[in-house]
Parts: structure tokens; C-alpha cells; sequence
């Protein structure tokens, strides 16, 4: 390979990886599962997938869902005041699940 080859790739590279970086700074991308469901990742710590169909009708219910989420506001909390303790730590302390985000 030659400079001018070298050079070449090292800015295609370069492009490339400042490219993939902005995408990530979002937070949230897009990619197709291996067995051809959408995932999203970026939500948290595993991806959401779901196969075409499910998104469009998970779609069509956009407005029921801020419906819902606008009825039940009092009752939710965002992500980051939620106790997230695995079910080890709950084992660990003697009990449930559900106690354990009382």
C-alpha cells in the first residue's frame, strides 16, 4: 500500500470513527436483530426488539400510551429514582422482589 493509499484510509477511518461517535452520543440507536426483529438499544441495559409488525402496532398506540402515562403520572417514577437492586441483593437480604422495591 502506498503513503497516498495509507493516508487515504487513515482519514476514511477517521471519518468513520467521528461518524460512529456522534451517532452514540444520542443515546439511543437502531439496529436489525440476528433473527430480523428491530432492537433499540440505549434505553437501558438490554435492548428492546421487537419484529415489524409488533413496532407498527406499538406505534399506533403512541397516543394511548401518553394517554396512559399522563392518567398515571402520580403513580410513575422516572428511571433515575427507581431502586434498581438485582434479585441477588433481594435473595441476599431474605426477600421478594416486590419488597424490595417498596
Amino acid at each position: 500500500m502506498s503513503d497516498e493509499e495509507m493516508k487515504a484510509e487513515l482519514s476514511r477511518l477517521r471519518a468513520e470513527n467521528e461518524a460512529l461517535k456522534s451517532r452514540n452520543q444520542r443515546g439511543v440507536s437502531l439496529r436489525v436483530s440476528e433473527k430480523g426483529g428491530v432492537s433499540v438499544y440505549g434505553l437501558g441495559r438490554f435492548p428492546v426488539t421487537l419484529y415489524k409488525e409488533q413496532w407498527l402496532r406499538l406505534l399506533e398506540m403512541a397516543e394511548d400510551i401518553r394517554a396512559f402515562i399522563r392518567e398515571n403520572e402520580p403513580s410513575l417514577r422516572p428511571r433515575s429514582d427507581s431502586t434498581r437492586r438485582s434479585a441477588a441483593t433481594a435473595r441476599t437480604l431474605g426477600i421478594t422482589g416486590e419488597e424490595l422495591y417498596e
